[in-house]
């Protein structure tokens, strides 16, 4: 496979590998908006938002699932989009230490298929099982109501479904979705309290998750494999392509409250699009960075392929994708051993860095 763009410079050349921004995605333009938004409305930029509510805050967050909905139309898997699509909120919400309360979704299509929009509202029921919590359905369904201290919050809500004939290709759609959870004011998850030494925790991904899809698209178009194909090199275990990359994203509300209620934990950072170089940042206090062991877990297959595939350099995989790791905790030196150990016996966790002075993130 040759090389998929070339940068020149002088009476030189420069040859370089697929970038994010060939596939139409520029995240620093991404974080340009934020910066802006940030100035008009202080406190937007982090993973997602706080409404003061007595001794607690609500804690909202939103997102869908981007391009990864196109390989959903090319196989044919639609039951498990539900899941990342509740994922991609819930995960957001939970970095805040928030206990995630119900979900509201927005299925749009261009003329609806009953058949298929149940398969998809199937896996948003098995992502709000997953992270135990409410989705509020249609209006024949009974409005729930949440119990707090000193008074009840009464919700009515539907699953809102849109035919737009004109605007949506036939048989495509289109996902959003809103989670709200609950924090106590005192047991927020903030950064506040992170220095220097203290220890990075990665827990595992399924796979690319639910970002960096434009890029794994341009790949795969420009492989000459389709998504039928074997995924090469995978340990043994037998999956195409596309099953690999259609693999519904990881849930981690329940394992991270777990590991909340028996251990202090002092940021929490959602690995998506931006990868380990964005993200991990956004949780620390102005002059610290992020020292990652490159060496500390085993890359999966997928990522590996890509890279090949797309001829991608490292520090465009860092910034696009999770390479494995979905969750990042930030925590304390004497705290890190117990947290590894007890995640030893489930989903797994690893050292995979460390905080140091200065920032931003390097790679040894």
């Amino acid at each position: 496979m040759g090389r998929m763009s070339i940068s020149c410079s002088g009476s030189g050349s420069e040859v370089r590998g697929l970038t994010y921004k060939d596939a139409g995605v520029d995240i620093d333009a991404g974080s340009e908006l934020v910066w802006r938004i940030a100035k008009m409305a202080p406190g937007i930029g982090g993973f997602d938002g706080l409404y003061p509510l007595g001794d607690s805050y609500l804690v909202a967050g939103t997102d869908g699932v981007g391009t990864k909905l196109k390989l959903a139309f090319e196989t044919g898997i639609h039951d498990t989009i539900g899941i990342d699509l509740v994922a991609m909120s819930v995960n957001d919400i939970v970095t805040s230490g928030a206990k995630p309360l119900f979900f509201l979704d927005y299925f749009a299509t261009s003329n609806l298929d009953v058949d298929l929009a149940e398969k998809v509202i199937k896996g948003i029921v098995h992502g709000c099982q997953q992270s135990d919590c409410v989705l509020l359905g249609g209006e024949t369904i009974s409005s729930p109501y949440f119990a707090f201290d000193h008074f009840q919050l009464n919700i009515m809500g539907e699953t809102a479904t849109a035919e737009m004939p004109d605007f949506y290709a036939k048989g495509e759609y289109d996902l959003s979705g809103f989670a709200v959870g609950i924090v106590e004011k005192n047991k927020v998850i903030n950064g506040k309290s992170i220095e220097a030494g203290d220890i990075l925790i990665g827990l595992p991904s399924s796979g690319v998750h639910s970002n960096g899809f434009s890029l794994v698209r341009r790949v795969l178009s420009q492989s000459g494999l389709s998504l039928n194909d074997q995924l090469q090199n995978n340990n043994g275990k037998s999956i195409t392509l596309g099953e690999a990359l259609m693999a519904p994203t990881v849930i981690y509300v329940k394992q991270v409250l777990d590991i909340l209620s028996e251990w202090d934990v002092k940021g929490i950072a959602h690995i998506t699009g931006g990868g380990f170089t964005d993200n991990i940042p956004r949780v620390f206090p102005s002059g610290l960075g992020a020292k990652i062991f490159i060496d500390s877990w085993e890359i999966p297959a997928l990522f590996k392929w890509l890279k090949e595939a797309g001829d991608i350099e490292d520090s465009e995989m860092r910034r696009t994708f999770n390479m494995g790791i979905g969750m990042v905790l930030v925590v304390s030196k004497d705290t890190a051993p117990g947290i590894l150990l007890e995640c030893q016996g489930s989903a797994g966790a690893y050292r995979i860095g460390e905080v140091v002075v200065g920032e931003g993130v390097q790679y040894v």
